[in-house]
């Protein structure tokens, strides 16, 4: 399956790089797509190069997008095009967001009826059944709750495109590595 996350200036970069990571060493196929261009710099001032610009990318190869949080899901709560290809990710593949992105899907209307997690302050009515917990899986859709929760929603995007045993393999690689 391929994955793309898409981010901007001001992306939390524990929220990317945790679920990279672990899709990675999955040996799922990931896109790292940037809406400023061939660069995206983080809340933190760490800067990934050699990025995808958004711009003229074919999300239509791709089966599951990721959102992390970060205060640049301001800018992309202000971009159509960005809001078009999360109601389509919702309604017909995978979409996965964590901390603040979540509630991109909720001002859309995309977490009625869903069960989700988010960063609690942001938590509104969405129309859903907020769960406290680091990752929620609820059909086509994946929640998380903080950065702390990263590893966790990385498993959780990881199971959910790979399976179960591929997750368990790579949560033993990286929690039980022999030290041979």
């Amino acid at each position: 399956m391929k994955t793309a996350i898409v981010m901007d200036n001001g992306f939390e970069e524990l929220e990317a790089m945790g679920p990279i990571d672990m899709l990675i060493r999955g040996g799922l196929d990931l896109d790292i797509v940037s809406i400023p261009g061939t660069s995206v710099t983080g809340r933190s001032g760490v800067t990934i190069t050699n990025v995808i610009p958004f711009d003229g990318y074919d999300f239509s190869k791709v089966d599951c997008l990721i959102i992390p949080g970060g205060p640049h899901y301001q800018k992309l709560e202000k971009n159509e095009e960005v809001l078009d290809l999360i109601k389509t990710f919702a309604n017909e593949k995978i979409i996965a967001a964590i901390c603040a992105a979540p509630t991109l899907l909720g001002h859309l209307g995309l977490l009625k009826g869903k069960k989700y997690t988010c960063f609690t302050c942001m938590n509104e009515d969405f129309g859903g059944e907020y769960i406290d917990q680091y990752a929620v899986v609820d059909g086509n859709i994946i929640t998380g709750k903080s950065a702390a929760a990263c590893v966790d929603f990385g498993f959780a995007i990881l199971e959910k495109l790979g399976g179960k045993e591929l997750a368990d393999k790579v949560k033993e690689s990286v929690y039980y590595a022999s030290s041979n």
